[in-house]
């Protein structure tokens, strides 16, 4: 990856050459202050803390403020936006995945993302190996309730696996590469299998909630408004530059976690459905529910489809399901019953924690007997 030099944290830069963006000499703005540069031939990104940091460039934390900007100039070197896969190249990942490897001396087959309220999927993992967030280098730190921000490492019927107790939502300020960054680092870590679950309300009126949906597509509604964590220049060595996604989630892997559901006697509590992320975090209007259902989605929420897409590119197979936590009102109403809450979120995945931690280790325990 040439063309770009990109400032980190310690001053030094990545890449080199320079490069001019399409709209401008000084690439796109992103919300940086406009400004008259006058600068090196060779331009420097900010680094990853600047812009892909929770509220960005939004809280006036700039490149232009850093440079000492006055009147609206900077007389320094020429500061752009990084591209999103640019943020967390190659050699940052695997020094993550070093220390997390490291640390716990272990090599996880399965990796495991847990939803809102779901956080129990890790708390019962055996032998486990914690890490703190914000004791991991240059990783993220989730800043919502329900995410208690710890990586656990360990054992789960009999298969070596790495759960993300909280994961990193796109409206709490950080971009969807960010978002989805530990997914590369599970997979040089050396998972094969992604477990994403989420808690979501539910579009289809078949679902009640408490029911578990096992996701075999989705509508990528951030993806139509042009976003992806695999914009910017593409490294091979993670995937493909244009990855296919048809056959995003595995459909062996859906096929026995019905089986499972059927000897858990859950059968009618478990669907197959397709899902779609929204930005967050307000929940949806009336009218925006109804276009959802139009196109086919059966359950919408704030995460996953950027995780599977990042996971899909790095060649993992990829298990996904929501737990319906609230049914989404699609009628006029003037009760506040209809509205969706957090609270009520949280105390829906509480409820069903046994029957979803039952559910991840019964599926886990079929592809560990399978490869042994």
């Amino acid at each position: 990856m040439t063309g770009y030099k990109v400032a980190n944290g310690n001053g030094h830069s990545n890449g080199n050459g320079s490069t001019k963006g399409a709209n401008g000499t000084n690439g796109h703005s992103n919300g940086h202050k406009s400004a008259d540069y006058t600068a090196q031939e060779n331009p420097t990104m900010c680094s990853r803390d600047c812009c892909s940091g929770p509220g960005g460039s939004h809280r006036g934390n700039t490149c232009a403020d850093k440079k000492g900007a006055k009147s609206g100039s900077i007389t320094g070197e020429k500061i752009i936006p990084t591209p999103q896969s640019l943020l967390y190249p190659y050699e940052v990942i695997e020094e993550i995945a070093d220390f997390i490897t490291k640390g716990s001396g272990m090599r996880p087959k399965i990796g495991i993302i847990c939803g809102s309220g779901l956080g129990s999927l890790a708390d019962i993992i055996q032998d486990p190996k914690i890490f703190e967030y914000e004791k991991i280098p240059n990783f993220p730190v989730s800043t919502v309730e329900g995410h208690a921000g710890r990586l656990v490492v360990g054992t789960l019927e009999g298969a070596t696996v790495m759960a993300m107790q909280g994961r990193f939502h796109f409206y709490e300020g950080y971009p969807l590469a960010k978002c989805s960054m530990p997914v590369r680092v599970m997979k040089l870590c050396g998972v094969e299998y992604l477990f994403a679950t989420n808690a979501a309300g539910g579009i289809n009126p078949r679902f009640a909630v408490g029911d578990i949906m096992l996701m075999h597509d989705h509508v990528n509604m951030l993806g139509f408004a042009g976003n992806s964590p695999l914009q910017g220049p593409n490294d091979p060595r993670f995937g493909p530059r244009f990855p296919a996604l048809v056959n995003s989630y595995n459909k062996d892997l859906i096929n026995k976690a019905i089986e499972i559901g059927k000897a858990m006697g859950i059968e009618s509590n478990i669907h197959v459905g397709v899902y779609s992320c929204l930005g967050g975090p307000n929940y949806e209007t009336i009218a925006e529910l109804k276009a959802l259902r139009m196109m086919g989605v059966d359950a919408v929420g704030m995460s996953t489809v950027h995780e599977v897409i990042t996971a899909r590119h790095c060649d993992m197979k990829v298990f996904a399901f929501s737990l319906i936590t609230n049914k989404c009102a699609t009628e006029y109403s003037d009760k506040k019953d209809d509205e969706a809450n957090h609270d009520e979120v949280m105390a829906v995945a509480k409820n069903r924690q046994k029957a979803c931690c039952e559910l991840v280790s019964r599926l886990i325990r079929e592809i560990h007997m399978a490869s042994a």
